[in-house]
C-alpha cells in the first residue's frame, strides 16, 4: 500500500511540475505580446498582495518587482490588448 502511495504522489508532482512549466511559458509570451497590459497587472497585484500583508520579496530582500523577463523582441509592433474583451478565466487564482 506505501509504494503504491508514493507512486501516486510522484506521479501528481511530475503532473503539477508540467503545468507548472506550460503555465510559465504562457505567462511569458503574453507578457511579450501585452508588455504594457502586464506591467499595470503586475503593479495591481502586488499592491493587492502588500495590502493583505504579503510582500513580494526577491533574493536581496526588496520588495521591487523587476520587468527582466519582459521583452518584446520578435514580436510584431500590431499586437495590442483587446480592451472590450472580458476575460473570464483564471481571475484572483493564487499559485
Amino acid at each position: 500500500m506505501s509504494e503504491r502511495r508514493l507512486l501516486a504522489a510522484a506521479n501528481m508532482a511530475v503532473r503539477q511540475r508540467n503545468y507548472r512549466r506550460a503555465r510559465d511559458r504562457a505567462l511569458v509570451k503574453l507578457a511579450q505580446l501585452y508588455p504594457d497590459a502586464y506591467k499595470e497587472l503586475l503593479e495591481r497585484e502586488k499592491a493587492n498582495d502588500e495590502a493583505q500583508g504579503r510582500k513580494w520579496l526577491d533574493i536581496n530582500g526588496t520588495t521591487t518587482a523587476t520587468d527582466s523577463s519582459v521583452s518584446t523582441g520578435g514580436i510584431p509592433a500590431d499586437h495590442s490588448p483587446d480592451n472590450n474583451r472580458t476575460y473570464k478565466s483564471n481571475y484572483g487564482g493564487e499559485a
